[in-house]
């Protein structure tokens, strides 16, 4: 009897398996992986009236207003004896509004407006599901569907508050469309200023969105902003999915700065937490109808034993209605243009990584290890994101590199458009931790850089907020530790620590930049080489915010060495969006010198060269090049106003010979000091 797989039509899996005939012996997988994506994208439709409605579930679950001024409420507990709605609107009478049982595990409860017709349940009013349990207990819950919460001063668990502004903030500017190269700015709202305690969407959009349009970044990454109860989780416990962090200010807000970021020109994508969710319960989506078995899966399967956190039940038909039309309601209720998908790994396989580490031998990402409800999962939000928003960006975090994650789901792929080169910042922490400079490898580096699927595009960063959080040490204090808190003056003299560091800070960054993938991301105050480490406050260090808040002020001290990192950060964003390198197809390595510590590539009709070399300068060096005519210097770390040491004059004009060399047609000599990149351009050609 044939596998049912075999009769599946994939629309474009012979595409994916020509690019890569490595996978035709897994063919099956692709197949049936997306046979249950379109039975499932059927059954939406059969059932459902298709996608579009189904992912609005926001629009008739929770609490609504109607136009009477009647107030529907609808909750989905299959676990539930009986369900009410209690809160300051009734006295916080717990029985007095039961809700009426539907089927499929669903209740309704409508309240009539009060004799004024205003609505029963005010703008600013507290409220709780309560919930009778099968086992007889009172249970009281926040809905799943809340849109704001709030921690009172001395309270541990949160309030669900109705929020129903008379005059809720408009979206006036248009989303920006999708750019062709994307730059990528990391950031979290709450440590955004100088100050020692949390900051604001306010401070955000009026004291950072203007540094982040100056530095060329034309994408934000916002992290920590779906409500979480522990802010030292960084976010990623969530409690409440449809509620905007009110830690730093009100919804509002929150629209205010997704919509000046608009403005700017720049897009703004969600870091979002559907791979597990919080434990809580009071304020949490745990046990919220008296079972465990409500959004996640029972038993063994619904723990996260390292994270310490609950797992969601992708096979679960209100589950896949819960988290796709959360997707939309942080798109069509705050402006958000895409998402960063956390924890993708975790979602995709039963072991969720734990103690596994990927080889790259393509077994692992295949057979019974493979949560398939999950990969359906993420098929399903990718083709609604990109089907209803096509400018919309989506990523994954992905550390296992499973193939065809980031290719389109008609070819079976998960539909991701980028997923995160993992390895690289990792790669930089490994070398600067255990290597001397004269003992880099240059073929190891380069290897690092360049290994990722053909067609599967990467965003590359020489450090994400993994690498700032206490335990570690971003790349700036790797480089210059305690002399950044004493040395950076350009009053004192330039040591010899922190010139290393100044120069090595910069060739990372470009040498990631440049050959690390199709697009770049920087962590907030990484660009000018913050020097302090990211901590939020907890019992473990007194509940200090000295660690949770970025020196903005240091960037802009004319005194101090900062200000060279910031503006090299600056003019390499700048130069990429004039030139598009991130844009065009991968590079030509032509030279990874091991002696000499060099490597020289070509992308976008740039020559790019750098010397890795602590101390060796090298004259008349030649490099490889495939297009004749007339090169350049159109960007260069050892200028002056990036604290270089000003070795290169920019007015030389290099001309190609016509001499192959490294596998190139063309070949040109240069002067390459140690510890300086550069990029060259074809003027000829420019």
């Amino acid at each position: 009897m044939a596998d049912a797989a075999d009769s599946v039509h994939v629309p474009g899996l012979h595409q994916l398996l020509e690019q890569d005939p490595y996978l035709k012996p897994y063919k099956k997988d692709f197949q049936r992986r997306y046979a249950l994506f379109d039975q499932r994208l059927k059954s939406i439709e059969g059932n459902e009236g298709g996608l579009e409605k189904f992912s609005r579930g926001y629009q008739t679950f929770g609490i609504h207003v109607l136009p009477d001024h009647g107030i529907y409420c609808k909750e989905w507990a299959p676990g539930a004896e009986a369900v009410f709605l209690t809160g300051d609107f009734n006295g916080w009478n717990p029985f007095s509004h039961p809700y009426k049982k539907l089927d499929f595990g669903k209740w309704e409860l409508y309240i009539l407006p009060k004799e004024d017709k205003s609505p029963s349940i005010w703008h600013g009013s507290k409220l709780k599901v309560v919930i009778k349990s099968k086992s007889g207990e009172t249970l009281y819950r926040i809905s799943p569907w809340a849109k704001y919460v709030v921690q009172e001063e001395k309270s541990i668990i949160y309030d669900w508050v109705h929020w129903e502004p008379s005059q809720p903030y408009k979206l006036k500017h248009d989303r920006p469309k999708r750019p062709t190269s994307v730059r990528i700015y990391e950031a979290h709202v709450g440590i955004a200023s100088h100050e020692g305690k949390i900051a604001t969407y306010k401070n955000f959009t009026y004291n950072v969105l203007p540094r982040i349009k100056d530095l060329g970044y034309n994408c934000i990454q916002l992290m920590a902003i779906m409500e979480h109860a522990y802010y030292a989780s960084f976010g990623y416990q969530i409690t409440s999915f449809f509620a905007a962090s009110s830690r730093y200010g009100t919804p509002e807000d929150l629209k205010e700065l997704v919509d000046v970021a608009h403005s700017m020109g720049i897009q703004v994508l969600l870091d979002v937490v559907h791979s597990h969710a919080s434990k809580n319960t009071e304020d949490g989506l745990n046990n919220f109808d008296g079972t465990s078995s409500c959004f996640f899966h029972d038993g063994s399967r619904g723990n996260h034993d390292l994270w310490d956190s609950r797992l969601f039940d992708y096979s679960n038909w209100e589950v896949l209605r819960f988290l796709l039309s959360n997707l939309r309601w942080w798109i069509e209720e705050y402006g958000f243009d895409g998402f960063r998908f956390d924890g993708v790994t975790s979602m995709l396989y039963h072991h969720h990584g734990i103690g596994c580490g990927f080889s790259g031998d393509y077994s692992e990402y295949f057979g019974l290890q493979v949560d398939e409800d999950s990969i359906v999962y993420i098929m399903l939000a990718n083709h609604m994101t990109h089907s209803f928003y096509p400018n919309s960006i989506t990523i994954a975090e992905d550390v296992s590199g499973m193939p065809a994650l980031c290719c389109p789901t008609e070819q079976g792929g998960g539909g991701f458009d980028y997923r995160l080169a993992m390895a690289v910042p990792d790669k930089w922490i490994k070398i600067l931790k255990e290597m001397k400079d004269e003992d880099w490898n240059m073929g190891d580096i380069v290897h690092t850089l360049i290994n990722r699927r053909h067609n599967e595009k990467c965003i590359a960063y020489s450090e994400s907020h993994d690498q700032a959080l206490v335990g570690d040490k971003t790349l700036a204090f790797w480089l210059m530790d305690a002399e950044m808190y004493s040395n950076m003056s350009v009053l004192s003299p330039l040591t010899a620590v922190v010139d290393r560091g100044i120069q090595l800070h910069k060739m990372l960054r470009l040498i990631t930049h440049s050959l690390g993938g199709e697009g770049y991301l920087n962590f907030i105050g990484n660009e000018f080489g913050h020097p302090e480490w990211l901590d939020f406050p907890r019992k473990g260090n007194n509940e200090s915010y000295h660690y949770a808040r970025r020196q903005f002020h240091l960037a802009d001290d004319q005194m101090l060495r900062y200000r060279y990192l910031y503006d090299f950060d600056r003019a390499m964003n700048k130069l990429e969006e004039r030139l598009g390198w991130l844009a065009a197809p991968q590079a030509y390595v032509s030279a990874k010198h091991e002696d000499d510590k060099i490597i020289v590539f070509e992308r976008a009709n740039l020559l790019f060269i750098f010397n890795f070399h602590p101390n060796k300068s090298f004259t008349g060096y030649r490099v490889a090049v495939n297009s004749p005519g007339k090169y350049m210097i159109v960007l260069d770390t050892d200028a002056a106003e990036y604290g270089g040491h000003q070795r290169i004059s920019h007015t030389t004009e290099f001309f190609t010979e016509n001499i192959p060399y490294n596998n190139r047609a063309y070949s040109l000599l240069v002067y390459i000091p140690c510890r300086v990149a550069f990029i060259l351009q074809n003027v000829d050609s420019a």
